[in-house]
């Protein structure tokens, strides 16, 4: 069985939500479930005393406290070999009643742990309900088409009707799951799981083997198979244990990589002093928007941007003022464009900014508010009256352009601002 685990919401939430209710509702329905399906003949009907109710009890705890994390949602437990033997030993509704007891007393030990009373709560009854459902639907549809109860033979008739309640009670078990997750906002299939589903079936036909064991055999051979089975059970707890750990640990060293890997690739393409694109992406992003505007006969403006005077900056002030510069202009650069404008660090002291589906004229006039952003920028942490000025050369994007012929337009408009005077714009 997959019990609902404790998820990562945050304490906040609301303390009446969908799944509680629903959890509380269910157990509700289960035992007005049980009380009217032993109207007629009462509880602990079949010949069997509270002491052997209790033994199932015991058993349905251990079974369940030896299970292992499902590999998603929750958590996987051998609880139904106790609740198969249960049924074929004592009957549905004893059976019933005795497994949710199981069910509703194990999540507690959650509070040990940290887990908050909310989910435990929730827990508790979710999984006491659902083990209601599933052990009287199936147990009783097990009787309905004439299985023993108690378990005697096994012929080919028997094992069919096995076989159906083994499904069955999967079946109702993986409905109430999927509801408890529609309930949690999450994804409904994550129930399903290949080694889960073989850990519930293998669990059913331990179910059954140790029924028979129950009703037929001696008892020292009853209690040397439990005694074997228990060692089984926590030998492959073990394992899943230690499996659940490893894929954990993949999954861990696959995220590491994953971010290492977006690291080194923004690193191929982005400045490291700016967190600008560099030239690189820079060529290759002018190249597909050429591309997109010859097949689409889109517009667009290029422009280049050039610190004036940078080497003074440098060679008066120091390299690390220069940095500090070219960070800052950046940052005037970026802020100043849109969200779907491209702003480049082309190299040096250099910028490339694209303006997609953008005229020349109104790049012109984004140009201007940029470089005027830079002129008026409050530059006197530096140093008093340090200023700072940029100069802009622009080209249009056209339909039968080539990006080295869009740059070289931009870079001569850009030299002819230069030689003009710096801290101006330049278009066709």
């Amino acid at each position: 069985m997959s019990e609902p685990a404790p998820t990562t919401r945050p304490e906040s939430d609301r303390l009446w939500r969908p799944d509680l209710v629903y959890s509380i509702l269910l157990l509700i329905s289960a035992i007005a479930a049980v009380a009217l399906a032993s109207a007629d003949t009462g509880l602990l009907a079949g010949g069997y005393g509270p002491g052997t109710a209790g033994f199932f009890l015991v058993f349905g705890l251990f079974a369940i406290a030896t299970g292992f994390p499902h590999p998603v949602f929750g958590h996987v437990s051998f609880d139904r070999i106790a609740q198969v033997m249960s049924i074929l030993v004592l009957g549905p509704v004893d059976a019933a009643w005795v497994n949710a007891l199981a069910s509703l007393i194990y999540p507690w030990q959650r509070l040990r742990l940290g887990v908050s009373l909310r989910l435990v709560v929730t827990a508790s009854l979710h999984n006491a309900g659902l083990m209601t459902f599933v052990i009287l639907g199936s147990g009783l549809l097990y009787e309905y088409f004439g299985g023993a109860i108690p378990i005697t033979t096994l012929d080919p008739v028997t094992g069919l009707l096995l076989l159906a309640l083994v499904i069955s009670m999967q079946a109702i078990n993986d409905l109430g799951m999927m509801l408890m997750l529609y309930l949690r906002d999450m994804n409904p299939r994550l129930v399903f799981n290949r080694f889960t589903a073989v850990v519930e079936h293998v669990s059913g036909a331990a179910g059954i083997v140790l029924a028979f064991a129950f009703t037929n055999g001696p008892l020292p051979y009853f209690v040397l198979l439990l005694a074997v089975l228990a060692t089984g059970i926590l030998v492959i707890m073990k394992y899943a244990l230690m499996r659940a750990r490893l894929e954990k640990l993949v999954d861990e060293r696959t995220e590491d990589l994953r971010v290492q890997a977006e690291e080194f690739e923004r690193q191929a393409t982005h400045d490291k002093l700016t967190g600008l694109p560099n030239r690189r992406h820079a060529d290759s992003y002018l190249q597909q928007q050429v591309d997109l505007a010859q097949r689409r006969k889109r517009t667009g403006a290029l422009a280049l941007a050039d610190v004036d005077h940078f080497k003074r900056i440098n060679d008066g002030y120091s390299h690390a003022i220069g940095d500090q510069v070219l960070e800052r202009v950046a940052s005037i650069l970026r802020e100043g464009c849109r969200k779907t404008d491209f702003v480049a660090r082309y190299g040096g002291e250099e910028f490339m900014l694209y303006f997609p589906d953008t005229g020349v004229d109104r790049a012109m006039q984004v140009c201007s508010e940029l470089r005027q952003a830079v002129e008026s920028a409050d530059w006197s942490d530096i140093a008093p009256e340090f200023a700072v000025t940029i100069s802009f050369g622009l080209a249009e994007i056209r339909d039968d352009a080539h990006s080295r012929t869009i740059l070289d337009e931009a870079d001569t408009r850009l030299y002819r601002a230069k030689r003009e005077g710096r801290n101006r714009v330049i278009a066709a």
